[in-house]
């Protein structure tokens, strides 16, 4: 419960103040999304892919476990959104809201309470490749239509260019002074730096305003949309694992990271890419709360605390 509290209380409280503040000052959402979309969030993917130290082991348990449990999840929300014959912005939240866990603020926080440094480490690379994979392929996922007009959309975006961005810096750093995150000229490293933790906060201001606006209501859909990320996250994980023979701590790490609540970036991205940003909203905050339920589940299952 300990590792619950200290992973969700910070989160929540952010929400909260967000939720207080669009009742006090009537936020202009849009531009949230857009600022997060188009400027925060690509200043978060270039500066963790310009910091970040990574094991070849971890990196590739992370790539090929994560990437392939993403694609399958994007794949499950989208049958189940056809199956269901959901309209098309509500397919797309639920592809979202599916395929994009909190690997982030709340798995990070999660897997190193859990599993301590090398947890954290691990957790780390994973954020990675998560950060890599949705950013770069995340609107063509959701936007439908085509792949062609889709990538076309991506390409057009800032995000797959803070990819290559951040790998330049990187690979500047090592090879003038041979160290990983090394301080650029003019120490523009902090300035980055700054950007990049303004994403996380502004994200859950925003979610909070959102939830203001649209106050939780269980339904069928946000407590079946939830549990969709929670509890078939978490297994395609394990399936996934014993195929690719994933083993140990980063088996830990890939199933915690995989049966996270869904990312505030789901929420994001889903509001500029045509889904239903008030149901998506809603699945974000309802997930995160049943997470205090199905994360000690998960958290037994992979071996911690037995």
């Amino acid at each position: 419960m300990v590792v619950l509290l200290s992973a969700v209380v910070p989160v929540a409280c952010i929400v909260a103040i967000g939720a207080i503040v669009e009742r006090l000052l009537d936020l202009d959402l849009r531009t949230l999304s857009k600022l997060l979309l188009y400027v925060l969030s690509p200043a978060l993917i270039a500066d963790v892919l310009y910091r970040t130290e990574m094991t070849g082991n971890s990196a590739a348990a992370a790539f090929w476990g994560f990437g392939s449990a993403y694609f399958i999840l994007g794949a499950i929300g989208w049958l189940v959104g056809t199956a269901m014959k959901l309209d098309r912005p509500s397919r797309t939240s639920l592809i979202a809201t599916t395929a994009f866990p909190n690997t982030g603020n709340m798995g990070l926080s999660v897997n190193f309470f859990a599993l301590g440094e090398s947890g954290l480490d691990r957790a780390t690379a994973l954020l990675l490749v998560s950060s890599v994979l949705v950013f770069s392929t995340g609107p063509a996922l959701l936007r439908g239509g085509g792949w062609r007009s889709s990538l076309g959309l991506t390409l057009r975006l800032p995000l797959i260019w803070a990819v290559l961005l951040g790998l330049g810096l990187r690979a500047i750093a090592v090879q003038t002074t041979g160290e990983v995150g090394a301080s650029l000229p003019l120490d523009l490293d902090r300035g980055l730096h700054l950007l990049a933790d303004a994403t996380i906060p502004v994200a859950l201001l925003m979610l909070g305003a959102q939830i203001s606006r649209n106050p939780i209501r269980l339904s069928t859909y946000t407590i079946g949309a939830s549990l969709m990320r929670l509890a078939i996250g978490g297994l395609v994980a394990t399936a996934i694992a014993a195929l690719l023979g994933i083993e140990g701590l980063d088996r830990q790490v890939l199933i915690l990271q995989c049966a996270m609540p869904a990312a505030v970036t789901s929420f994001v991205m889903a509001s500029e890419l045509g889904g239903d940003g008030a149901r998506t909203g809603q699945v974000v905050a309802v997930s995160t709360l049943m997470s205090f339920v199905t994360l000690p589940c998960w958290l037994w299952a992979v071996g911690v605390g037995r």
